[in-house]
């Protein structure tokens, strides 16, 4: 099958892009500058996404969506004023994860974006499990484009006013050459910064001004260093169908009213949470700069494997080796000594704190 292509495909060409298939789609992999240059260029400048291939599921319904939804989401979604944005997870009935994804509130309904590779299973399972009760588009009309740094804020102001003056996960619609796009400000780097859904017809013209304003086109390889050093999990490596959020450390997602109340995989999540997990998504830090790659195994002093990295790279803004992996719960402690299997060798590392990267998020709406 032939790969499919974003509506920014042929503007990537014009700037030298490298190109790499992924999820299906002709995506740049990185640029002219290197990955190196370009994830030091977001942490310190600002940086432009093309995240076209990423799946946006309108859902329209009547007043009884909300508890719909809160039958496939653990989300007090009640809660969530309008234009506001949560990160949530879509699970099977023993806490695995088809997906991680971004609910927004929207006027008449919710806005959910889906990874790449997932998104047309994710909306068959979701439109299963809504009875075909609603009006479900997943928009291929639309183009997604973060611009994401320090300077993203003054660089958007200058395209789009008073789009500054968005809070850390909300948005609002937004007019751009007489078209609305609507804009959140959220992101995948550690960085403020901000998603932008636009008309494909108008999303090179869009990426061009951020351009001109002196922000520069990043591949999906310095994305996958930055998310990695903010912490954040890509779906397929750090969490998958074999995962539950409580293994992948990521409970906070779950609201604490939600605990006791039904949702797919609700009684093992439950359980987790009071009895604890035999694993745990933990942060790496290698004692040299070996670089320990996804699958590397992970073992204990006295030689027996207690894990495996499901990340690993180079971290360019904290200059050391990095990466996340899964361990035994009993060898997860802060600090506790642990050893990488590398090209036949072992290499010594240590238990961190997640993030390895401070975020520099705007302050906000953040609870879940």
């Amino acid at each position: 099958m032939e790969s499919k292509k974003t509506s920014l495909f042929n503007l990537h060409q014009k700037h030298g892009a490298k190109f790499v298939e992924f999820a299906g789609y002709q995506m740049p992999i990185q640029y002219k500058d290197g990955i190196i240059q370009e994830h030091k260029f977001t942490r310190t400048k600002s940086g432009i996404f093309d995240v076209s291939h990423m799946g946006q599921l309108f859902i329209f319904g009547k007043e009884d969506l909300t508890e719909s939804l809160e039958k496939i989401f653990p989300l007090d979604l009640k809660k969530i004023n309008l234009n506001q944005s949560k990160y949530s997870f879509l699970m099977n009935d023993k806490a695995g994860i088809y997906d991680d994804l971004i609910i927004t509130r929207i006027k008449d309904g919710y806005l959910i974006i889906l990874n790449a590779a997932c998104k047309d299973q994710d909306f068959k399972i979701i439109k299963e499990k809504l009875n075909n009760k609603y009006d479900m588009n997943l928009n291929e009309n639309l183009s997604l484009i973060a611009i994401q740094g320090p300077d993203a804020k003054n660089v958007l102001e200058k395209i789009i006013p008073n789009s500054n003056k968005l809070k850390f996960m909300n948005g609002d619609n937004f007019n751009f050459e007489d078209t609305k796009i609507y804009i959140t400000r959220s992101g995948y780097t550690g960085e403020d910064g901000f998603e932008v859904s636009i008309n494909n017809q108008k999303a090179e013209r869009f990426v061009e001004l951020l351009l001109e304003n002196g922000s520069n086109l990043i591949g999906l390889g310095a994305r996958d260093t930055l998310r990695l050093e903010a912490g954040l999990c890509l779906y397929g490596n750090d969490i998958d169908i074999k995962t539950s959020p409580i293994e992948a450390n990521l409970k906070w997602a779950i609201s604490k009213n939600r605990i006791e109340s039904n949702y797919p995989g609700s009684s093992i999540i439950k359980d987790q949470i009071n009895e604890g997990v035999k694993r745990l998504r933990v942060g790496i830090k290698p004692e040299t700069r070996v670089i320990a790659r996804e699958e590397t195994k992970i073992f204990n002093d006295e030689n027996q494997e207690i894990g495996k990295i499901t990340s690993g790279t180079f971290g360019p803004s904290v200059e050391c080796s990095i990466a996340m992996g899964y361990v035994e719960n009993n060898y997860s402690s802060l600090n506790t000594k642990i050893f990488l299997e590398v090209r036949g060798k072992r290499v010594p590392a240590n238990i961190c704190n997640l993030p390895f990267y401070k975020k520099n998020h705007v302050k906000g709406e953040i609870n879940v």
